[in-house]
Formats: structure tokens, sequence, C-alpha cells
């Protein structure tokens, strides 16, 4: 996910100090951990078992989906059925284990025959466990079931919900554990299938999937899709709107609602571009096209890697290309993330570090030096914020999730340490030989789900032992398995932000006038890194000087207008306050309006303006940022 562009939405992930041994074997994964419960420090990790999980894939293994499904906006329900093929791991087998959450279960059978299972009683995070009794043959169960209206992995939207305001929206957001709200099946990374899908919805509207999409498909109410490559389950999506497609290249396009379509291109054309770049270094792109869908604005995230259609933010549309880092992350998933994966999220460092090292390398490739600089320096700020404000056992990249919702991983630590880690190994063996070992590592792992333990055992194996004049496994493991950033670690630098601070530091001294800074050139890397270091409090009479000076107020760039609003929060500036009101209720994106709930909660004159926000737009938001946020406004 990502969520993760310049600056990412952060919530903590919690490491218990418990190292995974390479002698773990795989397990029977029917008893996870449930939210409710907490390990003990004593309890080694098994590094290949997902405590998130009540599937049992070493036992039987889900291998390929088949969807029928019928979207119900009036019902809030998607309904219909999912066949799953399995392999019989072990031939003694007797059950198939699924996981659910929250679905209606009609009925389970095999060859037309009905088969017994149990429902178990739900747990908060983890949902329900289904056990089906196995046929004596065959290889093939079929659930029938119905979503329910309230549904983790979907949101809903009526038109007016929606930023075209004419037709009723579907989006699906299946990380890290919600595709089990969806589907009946295995949710857990480790377990990679095949799909297909028909999907049946009013005639008027579009369906689009994680699949192969055809751009000139007949808007006829019923959609056929199929996923030739194996995936996990929370890279299976679905997305029903008022769409429409323009291509952007030979293998790129897209999607979107009619008022944003041309805009969305427009921002977006470089995308062939950073395609063939990616190409060109890190090995060729598996998954056939590349297309972008723009969600509704209250799409939780900044983008998700769904492959061959990855689901954008639109408040990434800044009419400059300033934001579009966002895009190079969500593609490069497409090499760490959607080819190799991580088999636990404990292990999400490997999708999310990978993932933000390459975006900075296809930054470079397509823009430039002096834009990676920039936005690698604003990622180790946002590095540094984490680290300051986490407890020191979330800190860790290879965290321990047990008793925790997996949603709890996500922070700066795996994307930008992953990032900083990797950042290392290049520096110390040479660019040539980093990109020559992450060519053969997306090769040897390509379209596996893996582990930790077993990254640091190839590492090891394909890059330590040729330079160990270099590169040392203690130096490696202070950096995944232990807190903060290891001293003598890279240091970003970039040249353009030495004016800025000058410029800032000028008119914090009262020695230059904000109408007198000359910021013509300036990019928005340049405003942000001017708004983020300014100091925690200024005067009204600065807030008032820089406001009439540059119009932050009523900026149109979202991360801009993001940062002015928190100083304006956090110095009580209340000219910008209607424009707080209107950015909390029209955008849903967490890492931009959680941190402005989160200053306003802090006073209880706040506090009653995140209410008055949060109560007018919360049936608008998306289940995740209503559970992020909810707590800001009790």
């Amino acid at each position: 996910m990502t969520t993760k562009v310049i600056l990412s939405f952060v919530v903590s992930a919690l490491l218990l100090g418990c190292s995974p041994t390479n002698q773990d074997k795989p397990t029977t994964t029917t008893e996870p951990v449930s939210a409710s419960e907490t390990p003990t420090t004593v309890q080694a990790i098994k590094s290949d078992k997902d405590y998130h999980s009540y599937g049992n894939p070493d036992e039987v293994k889900v291998t390929n989906l088949a969807l029928d499904l019928t979207v119900d906006f009036a019902d809030k329900m998607l309904k219909g059925s999912v066949e799953l093929d399995f392999e019989r791991i072990k031939p003694d087998a007797k059950a198939l284990v699924l996981d659910t959450r929250a679905l209606n279960i009609l009925n389970v059978s095999a060859a037309g025959k009905t088969l017994n299972y149990t429902l178990a009683e739900a747990d908060g995070v983890l949902g329900s466990a289904l056990t089906i009794e196995l046929p004596a043959t065959g290889n093939k169960v079929k659930v029938e079931y119905q979503t329910s209206p309230e549904a983790s992995g979907v949101q809903w939207l009526t038109p007016a919900q929606t930023a075209g305001k004419k037709q009723p929206f579907l989006f699906t957001q299946a990380q890290a554990i919600h595709a089990r709200s969806f589907i009946p099946l295995q949710d857990s990374p480790q377990v990679r299938v095949t799909y297909q899908a028909t999907i049946r919805t009013p005639k008027e509207l579009l369906a689009v999937m994680s699949a192969a999409n055809d751009p000139d498909t007949a808007r006829d109410g019923e959609y056929e899709f199929a996923m030739p490559q194996p995936i996990p389950s929370y890279l299976i999506a679905l997305a029903v709107g008022d769409l429409h497609f323009k291509a952007m290249g030979e293998r790129t396009g897209v999607y979107a609602e009619s008022y944003i379509l041309d805009a969305a291109a427009a921002e977006f054309e470089d995308t062939e571009s950073m395609l063939i770049a990616t190409e060109k270094t890190f090995g060729p792109y598996s998954w056939d096209r590349y297309d972008l869908l723009i969600l509704p604005p209250s799409f939780p995230f900044g983008g998700m890697e769904n492959p061959r259609l990855s689901f954008i933010t639109p408040t990434v549309i800044a009419g400059d290309k300033s934001l579009v880092s966002l895009i190079a992350h969500e593609l490069a998933h497409s090499w760490s993330g959607n080819t190799v994966t991580n088999a636990t999220w404990r292990d999400l460092w490997l999708n999310e570090g990978f993932t933000t090292y390459l975006t900075y390398r296809i930054m470079e490739m397509v823009y430039g030096e002096k834009r990676f600089a920039m936005e690698a320096v604003l990622g180790r700020q946002d590095l540094q914020a984490d680290i300051d404000s986490l407890p020191a056992d979330d800190q860790i990249m290879a965290i321990d999730l047990r008793g925790r919702d997996p949603d709890a991983v996500f922070s700066n630590i795996p994307y930008e340490k992953g990032a900083l880690f990797l950042r290392e190994l290049e520096q110390k063996v040479g660019r040539a030989a980093f990109d020559e070992f992450l060519l053969g590592y997306f090769q040897h792992f390509a379209f596996q789900s893996i582990t930790t333990d077993q990254f640091e055992a190839y590492l090891h194996a394909n890059l330590v032992k040729q330079h160990s004049d270099v590169l040392s496994m203690d130096r490696i493991n202070q950096w995944i398995h232990a807190a903060g950033v290891p001293e003598g670690a890279p240091v970003p630098e970039s040249d353009a932000f030495t004016t800025v601070d000058q410029v800032r530091n000028a008119w914090l001294a009262g020695s230059l006038a904000a109408a007198n800074i000359v910021n013509d050139d300036w990019t928005v890397h340049q405003w942000l890194y001017f708004l983020n270091n300014m100091p925690e409090k200024l005067s009204q009479a600065q807030l008032t000087e820089l406001d009439a000076a540059f119009g932050l107020t009523a900026s149109h760039n979202n991360e801009i207008a993001h940062s002015w609003l928190l100083i304006s929060v956090n110095n009580w500036y209340e000219p910008a306050f209607t424009r707080l009101h209107e950015y909390l209720v029209s955008i849903g994106r967490n890492k931009l309006v959680k941190p402005l709930y989160k200053a306003l909660s802090q006073t209880p004159e706040g506090k009653k303006m995140a209410q008055k926000a949060f109560a007018q737009a919360k049936d608008g938001y998306h289940p995740l940022t209503v559970k992020t946020n909810e707590v800001f406004v009790e």
C-alpha cells in the first residue's frame, strides 16, 4: 500500500523483541492469536506462521477462486458465490479452513452436494473461521454467501457522496485482512491464488478489478475478469461506478468518473515512461497492462497497488505533477510486493521498504537527481518524526504483531527505514552491483511470498559473501531487528533546500518580509520543506503575513494545504478554520485528515470543531478512516 508518498500516514506497530529461527517449520494456522490476547515474550515467533489467519494452507491450500457476484446497491451487499479450487497438502486432511468476517454463509457444496460446515464465534479483529468438511473426492468447494452492509473491506457511496454526484460507487480495500469481509478465503499473503470473476451490476455502471480489464468492454451490466498470475488475497480488488477510460500510453491508461478523467490523464501522463524506465533496470513488467483507477475522495489511502489496476486517491491530482511519486510507488509494487510478496504482516518492510527505495530510483530516472534528492530528504524527515514519537519496540522493521490488528503495521518504519537500509547496501557495494542483486532477487522469488528469514539468507548468499569487506550480517541484523536508525546510516541531502532554510531563517529573524521572498521557482517539495520545518509556535502576526503573501489557506495542493492547516490548528489561526472544515469533510485520506483530527482533539474548542466535521463527514468516510479517527472525537 501505499499509501506512503512524501508524508505517510502514521499508525504504530509493536515488536515484542523475539527473533525468529530458521528451524521453524510450517504449522497449522487454525489458532491465530486473537486481538484480545497478548503473547508472552518467551514465545518465539514462528516466522512462517501467519498469526492473522485461521486458514490451514499447510494441510489444504486454496489455489484458485471463481467469483460470481451481483452488486446490490440498494441492500449494500455483494451476493453470490465463490468456487475454490484446493490442493491437499496432507493427503489425510479432513477439513478446509477459511477466513470470514461478518459474512452470511448460505450454503457450502461440492459437485452439487451439500457439505457440512461450521462458522466459529467471531473475533473482533480476525473474524470467524469457516471450517468445511472436505468431500471424499474432487478438489473444489462452492460457498454461497452475502456480505454485510458494514463489511470492513467494502465502501458503498451514494451518488451524493461521490464527486460526480450522478451514480453510486463501490470499491473494495482488502489490505491487510479485509478480503475476508467480502470473500470467504484463506486471507493470508502466504496463500497466492489465481482468480476469475463474473460481476453483475446496474447496466449504466462499469465494473473493474485487479485483473485483466478490457478498456473497450461493452457497458452491459455483466463483466468477466481473469487474473492468471497467482496473487495474495489482499490484492483482490473490485470497483463499480460511472467510470470511463482514457489511454495514456501503449500499456497504460486511467479509469475515472468523467469530471476528473482528463485531468487525471494529464497529471499521470508520465506513467508509461516510468514503466519503461523501471523495466530497463529491474526486469520486465509481469502484468500485461498497468492502468490507474481514480477513486472518490473518500478513499482512505494515497494508493493501493492492486495488480494491473492501481487504486489512486484524487488528492494527488495537483495540476503540476508534483505528487506523482505516488504513482511511481504503486507502479514499483509491481516488482516489490505484487511479484515478490511479504509472507506475513511482520514482513511488510519487504514490500514497502523495497517499494519506497524503487520509488526514489524511478523518480530519479524520470525526473532527475534534483527531485529525487528533495523527496529523499523529506522522506528522511518523515522517518525521524516517527522515530521521535514511537516507542523503541515500534521502530523495528521485522515486527511482532501477535495479538494486534495488522492494520497497525503501517508507519514510516517499514517504508522509509526499509528504503534507507537498501540505500546503505547500494552505497556500500555500488549501484551496479546492487541493481544486479535486485534483478536476481526479483527473478528468484517471482510470484512467491517470502519471510524476513528467507530474505536474510538470500542476501547473505548473494551479496554479503561477495562483499564481506563492506557488508556484515551483524550490521544487517541491527537494521532489521533493532530500534532506530543505525549510526552512520546514509543522510540524504538536497541543495534545493539550502535556499529555503536561509529564507525561512531570515523571515523568522525579521530581516526578510514574507512579501519579499522570491519563490517563483519553488517546487511543492520546497514549499513542504519550508512549512514543515517551521517552529512549533508562530505568532498570529506571522501567520497572517504568510497567508497574505502566499494564499496558503486557499491552496489547491492538498499536501501544502495539509501542512498549513496543521500549523493553523497548532497555533489557533482562526482565518483558516472555514477551509479546515471544508478540507475534513471533503477528503477521506487518512494520511491527510488524521493529523488534523488529532491536533484538534488536544483542546476543548478544537474537539468541538473536530466533532462537527466528523459528524458531517462520517457517512462518506471509509470504515478504516472512521475507525482511525473516531477516537479523537469521543
